[in-house]
Order: structure tokens, then C-alpha cells, then sequence
């Protein structure tokens, strides 16, 4: 493994406007949320003063509670002691808990989290800084979760579904008997079988389940796994749920930074409801308010207001934070200073800051996370042999394509040859219609708009007779684009870890951690 190629984000045409203006300090009030050394010596001194210590001691005791049925290594156990004490702080990020993990950027957004807490251990030796992966346990939506994809093979499981996934227990184990045949011959093909067997017992919860994968992949790095789905921690954020059930709160506090965001850019990643709540009971559904009651959606369940505020002070593990609520409760619970995700999480964690004011609750670092892309030596060659660069395939492909199709085209720079002549004859007639009538000049105008649609038109006419022409050319570039683009997206979101540790075992995860950027988001190209 050999790392070719580390592009910024800034230089990546899909990365969003958004984050590209957010990471360039371009946006006004966030300048403070960025990763540097004076942003998280202020974040530290924030959240000292604002966290209280019993919160620390509960915190504790419900990880430790959470994983008292796994090995944990020293380096966790000392991490679960050191958030008792008040200069010790999280660096967190989160995921769904998706089969087997998912897509890999799951492994890369926790490898970077685990990496910023060295950096900070580094840069401010007189605190101690805990990698968290928060479970995202609380989600309902089965179909987004219960698959994975490796180069060869989709698997997945069935399972009732409509409750929070991770109360749901495992009895379909059938796609482990497939991936046994896909990877048993593989050189770490046995360990990547033994995880998959040991997570996905008959039994397990889907909660415990990406615990124990999760634990066996990182529990060397001192990582922490906190399942949200608790009463003890809903107990600290009871008040904030209480607000949002009187007085809708987020939305009301949220709308201005929603405005403004849509305003510039568009459209917001996610817009807040009036209540971002759930309610839990055998399924998770909606709250939402007919104007007199509180009623659960989908469900034949209402409350008064008396009641349902009496609901959630005696029962407020049944109450779960939508996507947006979600980083509120995380930083309510948590002394911690960043928050490391996708694009698309960053996004809409940027709608909330006004309220986190609101609640007098410090707004975290945000982190876009770092990509990356494992290619084989033979693609890279065939990229090479087209004389084509890697950053090629991460801006505008079928204009490159075009332009490869139609490079050193000797009608395409007669055309161009023509249609420059044309334009300048059209300007000298422009300049001679000023002399007369304004209607003759209209004309002119009219004419060499209507001439100059034609050479588009022969432009066009002609690129499609050349990629006939050229079958075999388009076919390789196509399916090159498809090597660094499984299913035409990012690598990383396709296929799943296994794909890669099958080949290199534990070598790749630490092979991932050393390349990790943690001062800037970047995509990292790996030959292999």
C-alpha cells in the first residue's frame, strides 16, 4: 500500500459549496468551529466551565455498564476512568448501525476521531482527550441499515422492523454462510469470518452486535462505545425535551440560521419540525401536535400536555431525538470539544447553532472527515496510459471524456477555426449597425445567435459520430470510471471494509490511521 495522491477538499467539484465555504472560513459566525489550535484551546476552556461533574460520574458508569459484557483493553478502562475527571474531554462520531458496518468510511470516521484525540494528547499535554462512537441505536429505518456490499456480493438480512434497530434481535443468520464462501479462501478471510460469526449470533441485539465488532476492530485505540438509548443520560435532557414539547423550540430557534443557509446555498440537509421527537414504545414514531394534543404518529396514542410532560419525567428513555436533536442531547451528555462526520452531517449540524445559544450549550469543532480510495496498481496504469490525472475522476468525468473523445480532432478545430471567424465578422458588422437603424442592428444580433447555434449544434452532432466512432476508447474510460467509482459513487460509500482488510488484516487499519489528515479534510488515494 503506497499512498499516490492526497486531494483537499476545496479542489473536489461534488464536495458542497456549504463545506467547502465552512472549511475556507467563509462563512460568517463559523469561523470559530474550525479545526486549529486557538479554536480548540477556546473549545476547551468552554466546556470545562459548562460541564458539571456528576454528569462525568454518570457518564462513566453507564459505558462501563454498556460494555461490561466485553474485553476491554487498559487504554479503555484508563479512558473511562480519565472522564471522571474534569481536563479530560470526547472527540465523537457517529453512525447508523449498519450491517457488518456498513459502507468503510464508517472505519475511516472513527480511525480519524481516534487520531485527533493523539493530536490534541500532543498539542495540550495537561488534559486527556477519549475517542467516542456514539450508536445511533435509536433509528427506526431497517432499510437503510440491514445490508452491505463487498466487490462481488450484497448481503443482507431480514428482520422485523419499525422499532429502534438497535432493540431488534438477530434470527436471520443467513448471509454469513455466504460471505463464509466469498472470503474463506482470502489470506484474513478466517478472521473477517470469526467477527462476522462472533457480532451476528442468533439472539444478539443489533446493538450488540456493532458493539463487538466495533470493539474488536478498536479497542486497542482506547475507543468508547455509548449507546444514546439510555435513561440514565436521557435523565440530563429531560428539560431540553421538555422545551421542545412546550414551546418547539429547535424550529423556533433554528429558523433564522435555516433561512439564511437556504438563502445562500439553496436548500438545509435537514429541515427541523415543529417537534423533533419520537416516541418509543414497540415501534418509534413521530410526536406532532393537532394544536390541543400530543399525538404519536401512526399510532392510537395521545397526551394532553400535563401528560405527556408527566410521561417524560417518569419515563424519559421513551422519548428519542430525531436527527437534528440528536447533536444536542450528544453535547448535553458529553464533555466534548468536536464532532467528526460526513458531509451531510456537517450540514446540518451548522442549522443549530443558534439554538445550541439558546440552551447556553458551547457548539462544538466540526470536522468534515477525511475520504479515501484504495486502487489497484493495474487501474492506475490504465489511468497513466490514457494520460489521464487521478483528480481527473473527482471533477465534471464526461466533459474530460468529451474532451478526450475529441482531443486533436481535426474538424472540431476547424469548426472552432470557422466559428472564431464567424464571431469576428458578426463584431465588425455590430459596429457598423450603429451607424443606421437600432432594428437593423437587432437583426445582426438575432443573426449571429442564430449562425452560432448552429456550429453548437455540429459540435454536438459531431461528438456523437466520434464516440461511435471511438466505441472502444469511451467503453475504457467508462469502465475506468467505474473502477474509482463503484456503482458511479464514491468508493467509500459502496463497499465494505472487508473488501479491503480480506487483503491486508489489521496492516490496512493501521495503515489507514497513518494516513489520516487530521488538520485538513482530504481525499487519500492508496495504490495497492
Amino acid at each position: 500500500m503506497k499512498t499516490i495522491n492526497k486531494i483537499a477538499f476545496s479542489e473536489i467539484e461534488s464536495i458542497p459549496k456549504l463545506v467547502k465555504d465552512f472549511l475556507n472560513r467563509d462563512i460568517k459566525g463559523f469561523e470559530a468551529h474550525t479545526f486549529s489550535f486557538e479554536n480548540f484551546a477556546q473549545q476547551i476552556h468552554l466546556k470545562q466551565n459548562s460541564f458539571a461533574s456528576e454528569k462525568r460520574e454518570i457518564l462513566s458508569e453507564t459505558i462501563k455498564s454498556q460494555l461490561s459484557d466485553f474485553k476491554l483493553s487498559s487504554k479503555q478502562t484508563e479512558n473511562l476512568e480519565n472522564l471522571k475527571h474534569k481536563n479530560t474531554f470526547t472527540i465523537t462520531t457517529g453512525h447508523q448501525l449498519n450491517l457488518f458496518s456498513g459502507p468503510v468510511f464508517f472505519v475511516y470516521k472513527i480511525l480519524q476521531t481516534i487520531k485527533t484525540c493523539t493530536y490534541l494528547q500532543q498539542n495540550f499535554p495537561d488534559f486527556n482527550f477519549v475517542p467516542v462512537y456514539w450508536m445511533a441505536s435509536e433509528d427506526h429505518d431497517f432499510a437503510e441499515i440491514n445490508h452491505f456490499k463487498t466487490e462481488n456480493n450484497y448481503y443482507e438480512i431480514n428482520e422485523k422492523s419499525g422499532s429502534a434497530v438497535g432493540r431488534i434481535q438477530i434470527n436471520d443468520t443467513f448471509f454469513i454462510s455466504e460471505f463464509e464462501k466469498e472470503f474463506k479462501d482470502s489470506i484474513f478471510g478466517t478472521e473477517l469470518i470469526l467477527m462476522l460469526k462472533e457480532a451476528y449470533k442468533n439472539g444478539n441485539t443489533l446493538t450488540t452486535a456493532i458493539q463487538t465488532l466495533v470493539n474488536r476492530l478498536f479497542s486497542d485505540f482506547g475507543l468508547l462505545i455509548l449507546d444514546g438509548d439510555s435513561k440514565a443520560l436521557k435523565n440530563y435532557i429531560k428539560d431540553v425535551f421538555k422545551d421542545e414539547l412546550a414551546s418547539f423550540s429547535l424550529h423556533e430557534n433554528s429558523k433564522a440560521k435555516v433561512d439564511f443557509l437556504t438563502d445562500k446555498y439553496g436548500k438545509v440537509q435537514v429541515n427541523p419540525r415543529e417537534i423533533n421527537l419520537f416516541y418509543l414504545s414497540e415501534t418509534r414514531d413521530r410526536i406532532d401536535f393537532d394544536g390541543e394534543n400530543y399525538i404519536v404518529v401512526d399510532k392510537n396514542i395521545q397526551f394532553t400536555k400535563e401528560e405527556i410532560l408527566n410521561e417524560l419525567e417518569n419515563y424519559p428513555e421513551k422519548f428519542s431525538p430525531n436527527a437534528l436533536m440528536r447533536p444536542v442531547y450528544q453535547e448535553t451528555v458529553l464533555p466534548n470539544l468536536a464532532y467528526i462526520g460526513g458531509n451531510a452531517e456537517i450540514m446540518y449540524w451548522l442549522e443549530l447553532k443558534d439554538y445550541f445559544a439558546k440552551l447556553n450549550l458551547p457548539f462544538p469543532i466540526l470536522i468534515p472527515r477525511n475520504s479515501m480510495l484504495f486502487l489497484k496498481e493495474k487501474t492506475i496504469g490504465k489511468i497513466e496510459k490514457l494520460n489521464l490525472k487521478l483528480d481527473d475522476f473527482f471533477q465534471n468525468f464526461t466533459k474530460i471524456t468529451n474532451d478526450k473523445i475529441l482531443d486533436n480532432n481535426e474538424i472540431l478545430d476547424l469548426l472552432n477555426e470557422k466559428e472564431s471567424l464567424l464571431t469576428k465578422q458578426f463584431l465588425e458588422l455590430k459596429n457598423a449597425a450603429e451607424n443606421t437603424d437600432q432594428s437593423f442592428g437587432n437583426l445582426v444580433t438575432a443573426e449571429e445567435t442564430r449562425q452560432l447555434k448552429s456550429f453548437e449544434r455540429m459540435k454536438k452532432r459531431l461528438l456523437r459520430a466520434e464516440k461511435i466512432k471511438q466505441n472502444e476508447l469511451l467503453e475504457r474510460l467508462e469502465n475506468l470510471f467505474l473502477d474509482v467509482h463503484p456503482s458511479k459513487t464514491w468508493q467509500e460509500r459502496i463497499y465494505n471494509f472487508s473488501v479491503f482488510f480480506a487483503d491486508f488484516g489489521y496492516s490496512w487499519i493501521e495503515f489507514c490511521m497513518e494516513e489520516m489528515v487530521v488538520e485538513d479534510s482530504k481525499l487519500i488515494i492508496v495504490a495497492i
